[in-house]
């Protein structure tokens, strides 16, 4: 698999264990707003680490610690994740998995293999917005919402979370979403934070503490577990 980045302790990118994260290289969505920027554009320009050398670092690290987050780009475009994956919970250690959702033939393999322990899926925003928030105008959400649909189904540990943009979301699009999503595990409202290492920088701006706050309101009828991310 093309790894990308290491990250050689976490102790938030996997809810409850005590954690390594794992970047992939690559990506179908273009997002404006997304952080990784270099490894969305031009995976090949970022260092890549042999698989050997990460398994002998998860190797050394067995008994402190006890996951692996793999985040991207996005990682289920990996045509081997699953052997990767299978590798990793050979050694013992669980497995949390971010992803966008666009590859749900993928989540569902992984998922019927029981290979994951957690899987952390972004929703852009509502259905109607979908395609002006992550670049693509014209897209198709019904990927997405099988992969949704999956998850929910699942009984496995799984959130949803939202980034928040002033220009992108409102009180529609939390309505929205909510409507989508009732019922749902966890869902988490993370604020937008700008930097040089944005798809497209200054473009955005976050919502104030006071209409996060207010989206979340919203939600509650339809979603028990809402939390915030991220917001002073």
């Amino acid at each position: 698999m093309q790894i990308h980045g290491l990250q050689k302790l976490t102790l938030l990118d996997f809810p409850g264990h005590i954690a390594c994260t794992v970047f992939t290289g690559g990506c179908n969505f273009r997002c404006p707003f997304c952080h990784n920027a270099g490894l969305v554009l031009a995976p090949e320009k970022a260092p890549l680490i042999p698989e050997d050398e990460f398994f002998a670092f998860l190797e050394s690290r067995k008994g402190r610690l006890e996951g692996v987050a793999i985040t991207g780009g996005e990682p289920t475009i990996q045509k081997d994740l699953p052997e990767f994956i299978r590798a990793v919970r050979a050694k013992g250690f669980a497995v949390k998995l971010d992803s966008n959702g666009q590859n749900p033939d993928m989540l569902e393999a992984l998922l019927k293999e029981g290979l994951l322990n957690y899987v952390a899926m972004d929703i852009k925003n509502s259905r109607e917005r979908y395609g002006e928030t992550i670049g693509l105008p014209g897209f198709q959400t019904d990927k997405v919402e099988r992969s949704v649909k999956l998850l929910m189904e699942s009984g496995i540990d799984y959130e949803f979370r939202t980034t928040l943009m002033a220009e992108l979301h409102d009180d529609a699009s939390m309505e929205a979403i909510g409507q989508w999503i009732q019922g749902c595990k966890a869902y988490y409202l993370q604020s937008y934070r700008d930097s040089d290492e944005i798809l497209a920088p200054g473009r955005y701006s976050a919502p104030d503490k006071q209409t996060v706050e207010r989206f979340r309101e919203i939600l509650l009828p339809y979603v028990p577990s809402v939390s915030i991310r991220g917001i002073d």
